[in-house]
């Protein structure tokens, strides 16, 4: 099979394209965002009860996603952009973002939420 110089830089340019939306990237840092301090916290809060998270004790609850490889992942429930400012404004409060979610408003501070925030974005 002959292959043009057109679809060689046709090929080209979808890869640099693609590349561009590679969610394996670094965690992104949050600005202010502990990860340890956030992951005791989401012990604290327990998420675990609800969801399995990978490094925090007794998180095998099954209601909700497992968070393994949550920094990896492009949206948070399915339509809002991970990243640091949006999901800390989650961890504060789901339903304000997404009415009829089942993940409830648990009470976490903006602070916590960076922390937090910060801990997932780890999880790749």
């Amino acid at each position: 099979m002959r292959v043009f110089p057109f679809q060689i830089a046709v090929a080209a340019v979808l890869c640099a394209a693609l590349a561009g939306c590679d969610n394996r990237a670094e965690p992104v840092p949050i600005s202010g965002g502990d990860a340890t301090l956030g992951k005791r916290l989401m012990e604290q809060y327990q998420c675990g009860s609800c969801h399995a998270i990978p490094g925090v004790g007794a998180a095998t609850g099954t209601a909700g996603p497992p968070l393994d490889k949550f920094g990896r992942r492009s949206y948070i429930a399915g339509r809002i952009p991970n990243l640091p400012g949006p999901l800390a404004d989650w961890l504060v409060d789901p339903p304000a973002m997404k009415p009829g979610t089942m993940m409830p408003n648990i009470g976490v501070s903006r602070a916590e939420a960076r922390h937090m925030a910060a801990y997932l974005t780890t999880l790749r």
